[in-house]
């Protein structure tokens, strides 16, 4: 357990490690992933951020980041909407030199329900975004992560790593959300974009929602997935835990501890 525990994240909201969970975390020596929101953003300031990254760092744990999402478009072919969402990440990227995390998620956000129409101005402004944003966060000494949420097809997200530097810009593949809402198969999103995997996101799921359950507990195929996965990747990827519920993480990272394919 101790082992496992060392090489994984546990998704965090910032709000819910200042205002609970320091304690908890720094006791267990769980490396958080934290989730940055509006409210953390605009509730907190500098001292704030700087006493919790000094009892992360002080306490050996390693960080990564989880970039605002909720109402956010960086495909967004609406200007405003757009700088809006720059300036969410820009806030994320001045805490960088706090905290140094590994990695900072972001959501890549294509929904073909949404954006389908103007799929080619959608692309264009995305690219854009990860574009500079890839760079500031490496310019940082972090790397960016883009993720899959409501992508029915890798064929949907393939486009934007092919445009990207894979150096500055990887894949986070969060293999709850491709249970829940893709109708593509598992191993054609890792014959696809495989190459570009630098992390992951676990959690599970019955398949009828983005459930967050404990690892096990659903109908993922996890035994599958980390075969696939370790005959796409070279090196081990970083991996976070997202379950939503307190007692869901230790029967993660129990299950975890058995099934990760690498030492």
């Amino acid at each position: 357990m101790r082992k496992i525990r060392k090489k994984v994240q546990i998704n965090i909201p910032f709000v819910m490690l200042h205002d609970s969970y320091m304690d908890r975390f720094l006791e267990e020596g769980f490396n958080p992933e934290i989730g940055f929101d509006a409210e953390a953003l605009e509730r907190f300031g500098r001292e704030d951020f700087e006493q919790v990254a000094k009892n992360c760092l002080e306490r050996g744990l390693r960080v990564t980041f989880h970039a605002p999402f909720v109402d956010l478009s960086p495909g967004s072919p609406d200007p405003e909407i757009w700088r809006l969402t720059r300036r969410r990440y820009e806030q994320v990227v001045e805490l960088i030199a706090l905290f140094k995390p590994r990695t900072i998620v972001c959501h890549a956000g294509f929904e073909k329900r949404r954006y389908g129409y103007l799929q080619d101005v959608w692309f264009e402004k995305s690219i854009a975004m990860w574009t500079w944003l890839g760079n500031r966060v490496h310019e940082e000494g972090a790397r960016l992560m883009l993720e899959n949420v409501f992508e029915d097809s890798p064929d949907e997200l393939l486009p934007l790593f092919q445009s990207l530097d894979r150096n500055k810009v990887g894949f986070c593949f969060d293999i709850g959300h491709q249970s829940a809402f893709s109708g593509t198969p598992l191993k054609t999103w890792i014959a696809s974009l495989g190459p570009f995997i630098g992390q992951l996101h676990l959690h599970d799921n019955s398949g009828k929602g983005d459930e967050h359950i404990a690892l096990g507990k659903g109908h993922i195929d996890f035994t599958t997935f980390f075969q696939l996965l370790r005959k796409a990747v070279t090196d081990p990827p970083l991996v976070t835990l997202e379950p939503h519920q307190e007692e869901e993480v230790m029967p993660s990272l129990e299950f975890l501890g058995r099934e990760w394919p690498w030492e």
